[in-house]
């Protein structure tokens, strides 16, 4: 009916406007802003894609426009302090605080509701301690790595270049160079913006093999020994999978894709690039052991390890085998939880697709304890860590420290305008489009990076100070409360049991992981 109408009275009224400016020349604003309506309308009528437009022109742009500036509106008009998501304004504002080294306190008690089902918090001491200085450092590398790394505990989690902009990475490793951490590549491969201000790198291998793969797609060891053994080079990762979309593979949009990201990628132009779902290289877990081997021969004896989103507990306990039966262990394990975030996934994997954080890191950590492989292995949790006291409970739960990704977006200017897979972020952090790029000040920028890291790690260590730690490793998961309602507290020791030393291997396995560790074989993983 709107279209029907439009199109029967819109050359009327530019016709009379017309005539109207012509007999009166004022009325020539509204004859300009008449036709300007009706190309948009006959634009609308015509194009095919939106059935909103064709069926509405004029008005159904309107609808357009509104839902482009959805999280702008949400977030500016609707959401309290702490019910946005995925991260609360209070959560934003923290981290910008803290990236500024401005006031961060706050004032008038908390806005939560301590009686609410989930709400959390750490056990003070009552003999509390000073923070220690210098922050500790976590040395990585096992019995089979010649250059252990010394890194801080927290640091950059995998962001690409590709789906973030240069100037992003120019900004977070200038920042990792200037506070002392680590700056994950993510698995995009080493850009020339990784290595020019110096900062220290944990390079990550995905399935696409990007930096390092043949124009087959397949993995090529010189190529990646020529990368690996550069001195900013100081850690290698295996990406077996992400929270966000664990076994689908990455997703870069052709829109993202520039002539200069395809050429470190060793891709093609004009179309997604699609990471493969699983790696090509070794498809058995004693075949990931061996792989984890050769790398670390190939980078010269720097540590090894690997990232993966729990899936199945069974799968796990398998790579565990094999590591027993090969003698091979991976210097570190990254353990990603469900709740990761990510520039481009499909919704199913978002949002019903493997472990928590907090489960995924328990059993990870329970595996190793449970084989005796613990001491061998450090574990890095990434997932939502914003704060010091996100920190305090995944070291509490078994991590050996952190790394954050949306906290160090946060750091950069994110505004959490949930655009980071259409190429047109406001903020110059998640785009290739050099008009927007251009906005984003490396300079100001990395110095963000590096306070909010500082003031964070600072907090988190007056944290466990307060709950009479000297040392993050006497974090605990009975310090951690969890309520469920007006009478029921439980510690996180309570939610995520452990498991005692050896007891894996001892003839009568601890019930809940007895079955699923009958079925796990080093020699391949359990369809």
């Amino acid at each position: 009916m709107v279209r029907t109408l439009f199109l029967l009275f819109a050359p009327l009224l530019v016709a009379l406007t017309g005539v109207a400016a012509w007999l009166w020349p004022p009325t020539l604003i509204v004859f300009a802003g008449v036709l300007l309506l009706t190309i948009l309308g006959y634009i609308d009528v015509l194009q095919r894609e939106q059935t909103i437009r064709r069926n509405f022109p004029v008005v159904g742009r309107m609808r357009y426009m509104l839902e482009s500036i959805r999280p702008e509106i949400q977030q500016y008009f609707i959401e309290s302090d702490t019910n946005g998501q995925p991260f609360s304004r209070e959560q934003r504002s923290i981290v910008y605080q803290r990236a500024k080294s401005v006031r961060d306190t706050v004032a008038f008690g908390t806005k939560h509701n301590v009686y609410a089902s989930g709400y959390e918090w750490i056990g003070h001491s009552l003999a509390p301690l000073h923070a220690p200085e210098p922050p500790p450092r976590v040395r990585i590398g096992g019995p089979d790595c010649h250059h252990p790394y010394e890194a801080s505990l927290l640091n950059i989690s995998a962001m690409s270049y590709g789906s973030l902009s240069k100037a992003a990475i120019l900004a977070l490793n200038g920042g990792a160079k200037d506070g002392g951490f680590a700056h994950n590549t993510g698995e995009g491969g080493v850009s020339p913006y990784h290595k020019q201000p110096g900062g220290d790198l944990i390079w990550q291998i995905g399935t696409g093999y990007f930096g390092c793969r043949t124009p087959e797609g397949q993995f090529d060891p010189e190529m990646f020994r020529e990368t690996a053994t550069l001195d900013a080079v100081k850690m290698i990762e295996i990406k077996l999978s992400q929270g966000a979309k664990p076994g689908h593979g990455g997703i870069l949009p052709a829109s993202k894709l520039t002539r200069e990201i395809a050429k470190i990628r060793g891709v093609k132009r004009g179309q997604d690039v699609l990471s493969p779902p699983a790696h090509a290289a070794f498809d058995t877990p004693v075949g990931l052991l061996r792989f984890v081997a050769r790398l670390r021969e190939l980078c010269g004896g720097k540590p090894v390890g690997f990232k993966l989103c729990v899936g199945r507990p069974v799968d796990v306990m398998a790579l565990c085998k094999a590591m027993l039966e090969t003698g091979v262990t991976p210097d570190f394990i990254t353990v990603d939880g469900a709740e990761g975030g990510t520039g481009a996934a499909p919704l199913e994997f978002t949002n019903a697709v493997g472990y928590p954080l907090f489960d995924g890191l328990t059993l990870v950590h329970n595996l190793l304890v449970g084989t005796g492989l613990r001491d061998r292995v450090k574990i890095i949790a990434s997932g939502r860590v914003i704060d010091g006291f996100d920190m305090a409970v995944r070291i509490a739960l078994g991590a050996d420290l952190c790394s954050s990704a949306r906290g160090m977006m946060f750091a950069l200017g994110c505004i959490q305008a949930l655009r980071c897979n259409s190429n047109d972020c406001p903020t110059g952090v998640a785009t290739q489009d050099p008009r927007l790029v251009r906005g984003l000040v490396v300079s100001d920028k990395r110095t963000r990076v590096a306070n909010y890291h500082r003031n964070t790690v600072r907090h988190f260590l007056e944290l466990i100070a307060a709950a009479g730690c000297h040392d993050p490793r006497q974090l605990c998961s009975e310090m951690i409360h969890r309520r469920f309602d007006d009478a029921t507290i439980q510690t996180y020791a309570d939610l995520f049991p452990r498991i005692s030393a050896g007891s894996l291997l001892a003839d009568d396995p601890p019930s809940a992981y007895a079955a699923d560790w009958a079925r796990a074989s080093a020699e391949r993983f359990v369809a």
